[in-house]
């Protein structure tokens, strides 16, 4: 999962993206890039790391214009290599720089399409820039030195027709304008918004979420539809078009469970309130299933969980207290790139109350359970704290299968509930007992959160193992869990090592 952002403006944009991006930090830890463009130029600055680390002043005043994107990164598989960073480009047709979220369930038979049809060169492994180079050929299809929105429409329909998966993307196009546009399923999100300067014009705003768009003083206009492309030339002009055939709305639901900052509203569903419904589902779940239950206290795992769990407190009647202490200069354990890594961080990030667990039964809630490694080493230190019992409750149902489409919950054998009960699930934790929320009741608080919004269909792959473009077999489910198995994810390599693009005026000698 990856977070990205694209202002078209008419004042410099580095320091507004620069925000968006500490805003979406929460959707990549791994790397961070921003290109913004002045007279026909892009300037680009792109590194491993967190933001804050990777923006120094020197890069901040090299990065010059009114118009730009940016990208915060995590790997979904292989190596994490500076390389791989984003944003990528090209520099022909016109010079285009991207920025991508999701990730292309076909991107090996497009990459040899590329190579033997397009005659481009594929210089990484990512995704990202096989995107990139298709929708860069399909604009230098069109052959025309001045394109217009039907031209670029043009190819992003194209590229759509070609491409497959889960994306949601921003790009530049040098002299000509900013775009982004959204897989044909919606299943990766993107929305738009608007601010007006102070002689009446109007700057533009894309984003992974609506609180990057609000944190920039953009107000929010709306979600981009499945398939919808947005165009802003350079004369400011803003111009959309659906770009794709049978386009329907399917949006990966886990955005709601954990990816997404509570304070977003993801297709018009504010995300607080869904998760707010989901405290309240699992509380019914838990009357119906134990309605003489001994819950003595009820405490979230901090952060994602805090707001299901003060809401399932409040319908149960008892006490909710905050059992752990949250080092909050420690990554997201989820998205960090290997389970020695997160097994190491989770008593770095969680530390024990202990007066709040000593000889109570304790109901622990957690947003998911993905790997179950974490569950395991959090029931150990309610315990070692004094609990009497630990009971330990889901939000989402049992994650069972791998995503495919730009969230690395990773390969089918490291899933703990994979070909496994509720009951083995609750002993390879270690929990007294073991509750998930059942996916009905998922849905169903998704919608609840805003009873006026109709989405008929969500990707829930990783929970039902459906997977609504149509195109996942076991040969490609078998591909990925090689690529993305923990024993064969690469370290990252050195900042001189990586081949980082400089494209102009950046210092890349230097690493932060």
């Amino acid at each position: 999962m990856c977070g990205i952002a694209g202002i078209y403006g008419y004042s410099p944009v580095n320091q507004q993206l620069y925000d968006a991006l500490t805003v979406l930090q929460h959707r990549g830890q791994d790397a961070a890039g921003i290109v913004t463009a002045e007279s026909g130029k892009f300037y680009l600055r792109k590194s491993n790391g967190l933001v804050r680390d990777v923006f120094r002043t020197r890069h901040m005043k090299r990065l010059v214009g009114n118009m730009g994107i940016a990208h915060a990164r995590y790997p979904t598989a292989g190596t994490s290599s500076l390389a791989e960073s984003q944003p990528f480009y090209v520099n022909s047709p016109y010079g285009i720089a991207l920025a991508h979220n999701g990730n292309l369930t076909n991107s090996e038979q497009l990459s040899e399409e590329i190579f033997r049809e397009d005659l481009r060169h594929i210089n990484t492994t990512s995704d990202s820039e096989v995107l990139l180079n298709v929708l860069a050929h399909e604009l230098q299809v069109i052959g025309k030195l001045m394109p217009t929105a039907s031209d670029v429409f043009a190819a992003v329909r194209a590229t759509h027709n070609r491409c497959r998966g889960g994306y949601a993307v921003v790009a530049m196009i040098s002299g000509y304008g900013m775009l982004g546009f959204r897989d044909p399923n919606g299943i990766r999100p993107i929305c738009y918004g608007i601010r007006h300067t102070e002689d009446g014009r109007t700057e533009y705003m894309l984003a992974s979420e609506s609180v990057a768009l609000t944190a920039c003083g953009f107000e929010m206009v709306r979600d981009l539809a499945p398939g919808e492309c947005i165009y802003i030339d350079s004369s400011g002009a803003m111009h959309s078009e659906i770009c794709a055939d049978n386009a329907k709305l399917s949006p990966c639901i886990f955005e709601h469970v954990y990816f997404a900052r509570p304070d977003s509203i993801i297709d018009g569903i504010p995300v607080y309130h869904a998760r707010l419904e989901m405290g309240s589902s699992l509380a019914k779940k838990i009357k119906r299933e134990r309605p003489e239950h001994d819950i003595d206290v009820v405490m979230p795992i901090p952060d994602t969980s805090r707001t299901s769990a003060l809401q399932l407190a409040t319908e149960l009647g008892v006490e909710y207290r905050e059992g752990f202490i949250k080092n909050r200069y420690i990554g997201r354990t989820f998205i960090m790139p290997g389970q020695a890594i997160r097994k190491k961080s989770v008593k770095q990030k969680l530390n024990p109350i202990n007066l709040e667990f000593k000889d109570k039964v304790v109901l622990l809630v957690d947003d998911s359970i993905v790997r179950g490694t974490t569950c395991d080493q959090i029931i150990e230190m309610a315990r070692e704290s004094g609990a009497k019992k630990v009971y330990f409750a889901s939000a989402a149902p049992a994650v069972r299968y791998p995503n495919v489409y730009g969230i690395d919950m990773p390969a089918a054998s490291e899933l703990i509930a994979h070909g496994r009960t509720t009951e083995q699930v609750q002993e390879e934790i270690g929990a007294d007992w073991l509750i998930y929320q059942d996916l009905p009741d998922l849905i169903d608080a998704v919608q609840a959160a805003a009873p006026d919004v109709k989405i008929e269909q969500y990707d829930c792959s990783v929970f039902n193992g459906e997977y609504v473009t149509g195109d996942v077999t076991a040969d490609y489910l078998a591909r990925i869990e090689a690529a993305r198995n923990d024993s064969n994810k690469s370290k990252s390599l050195p900042a001189d090592e990586s081949g980082m693009i400089d494209l102009h005026n950046d210092d890349t000698s230097e690493n932060g």
